[in-house]
Order: C-alpha cells, then sequence, then structure tokens
C-alpha cells in the first residue's frame, strides 16, 4: 500500500523542463504584460547606466522589496499558526500571544529568509556600504518610501485570505508565493556578477511564475501534495 504513496511523491518532485527559447520568445512578444513587466524592471538598470542613479539604492530596493514581501506573508500566516496551536489547558493571555507571535514570526522569517540574509555576503559593498546608510540616512523620502513599500505588502498579505483559506488551498497558494520569492533571492547572486541579467530572471518569474516553479519544485500546481518525508516514520518501516 506504501509503494502509491512513494510513486506519487517522486512524481512530484521531478523537474519540469522550461520549453525552447523560440516558444518564450514567440510567448512573450504576443504578450503586452510581458513588455510592461520587463519595462519596469528596466527602469533601475537604465536609471543607473543612464542618468547617474545610485547602484546601492537600486539594489536594496530589490532586496528589501523581496524580503518585506515574504516577511508580510509570514506575518499573515501567523494569527491562524498560533489559533490551531493553541494548548487546550492552561490559561492564554493576550500580551503571551502576542510575545509568542512575534517570536515565531522573527524565527521565521531568520529561517525561510535565509537567502536574502546570504545574499549579503556576495552584494556586501553595495547593500552594506557607507553610500547607502548616508543616503538613508539623510532622507526622510527614502524612508517614507520603503516604509510605504512594506506596508503595501503587509495590506496585500493579510487581504489573500490565508487565515480563512481550506488547508489544501492554503499549502498552494503560501507554498507558491514563497518559493518565488525564494528564487527572487536566489537570483540576486547573479546580480553579483552579472547585474542586467538578475532583470531577465526577475522578469522571468513574473511572467512565467509556473515555470520557474515547476524546473526547481515540480508541478507547480501540485505543490500542496508536497511535504518532506518524516524520517520517524521511515525508521519504522525499515
Amino acid at each position: 500500500m506504501a509503494k502509491p504513496e512513494e510513486k506519487t511523491s517522486s512524481s512530484l518532485v521531478r523537474q519540469i523542463r522550461p520549453p525552447p527559447l523560440s516558444q518564450h520568445l514567440r510567448e512573450f512578444a504576443s504578450r503586452r504584460d510581458a513588455w510592461v513587466i520587463l519595462a519596469r524592471n528596466m527602469i533601475p538598470v537604465v536609471g543607473i547606466y543612464c542618468f547617474g542613479w545610485s547602484a546601492a539604492l537600486s539594489v536594496f530596493n530589490y532586496w528589501f522589496d523581496g524580503l518585506t514581501a515574504l516577511a508580510a506573508i509570514v506575518a499573515a500566516l501567523i494569527p491562524r499558526a498560533l489559533r490551531e496551536t493553541q494548548p487546550k489547558t492552561g490559561r492564554v493571555t493576550w500580551l503571551g500571544t502576542v510575545v509568542r507571535g512575534a517570536v515565531t514570526w522573527i524565527f521565521l522569517v531568520g529561517i525561510v529568509g535565509l537567502p536574502y540574509w546570504i545574499v549579503l555576503i556576495p552584494l556586501h559593498d553595495l547593500l552594506l556600504g557607507d553610500e547607502l546608510r548616508r543616503q538613508l540616512a539623510h532622507s526622510p523620502a527614502l524612508w517614507f518610501t520603503f516604509g510605504s513599500l512594506a506596508a503595501s505588502h503587509f495590506w496585500k498579505a493579510f487581504r489573500m485570505g490565508y487565515d480563512t483559506m481550506p488547508d489544501k488551498e492554503l499549502k498552494q497558494r503560501a507554498r507558491w508565493d514563497i518559493y518565488l520569492l525564494v528564487l527572487r533571492a536566489l537570483a540576486m547572486f547573479i546580480m553579483a556578477a552579472h547585474g542586467l541579467y538578475f532583470v531577465l530572471v526577475l522578469s522571468y518569474l513574473e511572467i512565467w511564475p509556473e515555470r520557474a516553479l515547476g524546473a526547481v519544485f515540480g508541478d507547480p500546481s501540485r505543490l500542496w501534495k508536497y511535504d518532506p518525508p518524516d524520517p520517524a516514520s521511515d525508521r519504522r518501516k525499515r
């Protein structure tokens, strides 16, 4: 009886190869939204090379945008997680729940957002340099801009309805969104060596998200079905 499950699990995580480049080009040429996405992502690159924009600030914008979007999704999932793990017995205080939620959120952002922390190593000179610190310290407009960006991500995440989705839909939606943001962070490693190519990869993730997910995580329509194997259950089978 265990063999069909093993077959399903192995077929689920099998990578799906994207179609050839010629098909991508045909689809790109026929999709108006694809041109808009590429043009939007090219704005900072054009600004850097043509108008003298700060490279450090542009790279920080990409990094901060992805990290805050990830943090917002995790925050939207916390209330449901706390409710489902609430102890049956014992007194539960409002303050204790808030503290437990905040600690859980910090821990999960640290773990799930690990690619964003690691990418600080190759992009150290840009993201942790003196130039960026000076710009952020002396520009209230930048604080307002990045604050508004973070607020919009949190507003969007809580509007998604993670708290009320059925379990199957929740797993599919949350994994879809989080996996794409993780791939975005991994793509930033390209920026350390080939800045322009990162924009192309970022645009690909937005135009063909299902193909990017399929190439790395398997069937993107069945992300909800994949759960890492339980080592304890494996030992019991032996």
